[in-house]
C-alpha cells in the first residue's frame, strides 16, 4: 500500500502525464497544419491557433491538481504507482463518476454494471402510449 503523499505525487503525475498527451496531439495538429501549409504554398498557420498558453496552463494545473486529488482521496485503495498514476490520469472522468454516485456502493460500481431500467410503458396495440392521448 502507498502512503498518501506518493499516492498524491503519482496521481499527480499521472495528471501531468495525461495532459501532455493533449498537448502532444495540440502540437502534432500545427505540424500537419505546417506541413500541408507548405505542400500548397499556404502561409504557415500560427502556433497559437492551436494552442492557448494561459486557458492550456491552468487546464494543466487543475488536470495536475484533480491526479493528485485522486491520488489522495483513493490512497488506501491502490497498490502500487502505476495503480496511482493511472488513477491520476483518470481522474476527471473517476471523480465525476463518484460524484454522480448517491451511495459509496454506486461508485465503485462500473456503469455496465448498473441495474437494468424498467421498460417505458406499453399502450395496447405494442406502441408507446402517447403523452395527453386518452387510451380506449
Amino acid at each position: 500500500m502507498l502512503t498518501w503523499i506518493e499516492a498524491v505525487a503519482a496521481g499527480a503525475g499521472g495528471g501531468l502525464i495525461a495532459e501532455a498527451v493533449v498537448t502532444y496531439g495540440r502540437l502534432r495538429g500545427w505540424q500537419e497544419a505546417r506541413h500541408a501549409a507548405r505542400a500548397s504554398e499556404q502561409p504557415l498557420p500560427p502556433l497559437d491557433r492551436f494552442v492557448d498558453p494561459l486557458a492550456d496552463s491552468l487546464a494543466a494545473l487543475v488536470r495536475v491538481a484533480l491526479g493528485g486529488a485522486a491520488g489522495w482521496l483513493l490512497h488506501t485503495e491502490v497498490t502500487g504507482i502505476y495503480a496511482a498514476v493511472t488513477v491520476g490520469a483518470s481522474a476527471p472522468a473517476l471523480l465525476a463518476q463518484i460524484g454522480r454516485a448517491s451511495t459509496p456502493a454506486e461508485a465503485l460500481r462500473s456503469p455496465a454494471e448498473a441495474p437494468p431500467q424498467p421498460p417505458p410503458p406499453v399502450g395496447h396495440a405494442g406502441t408507446a402510449p402517447v403523452p395527453g392521448e386518452a387510451s380506449s
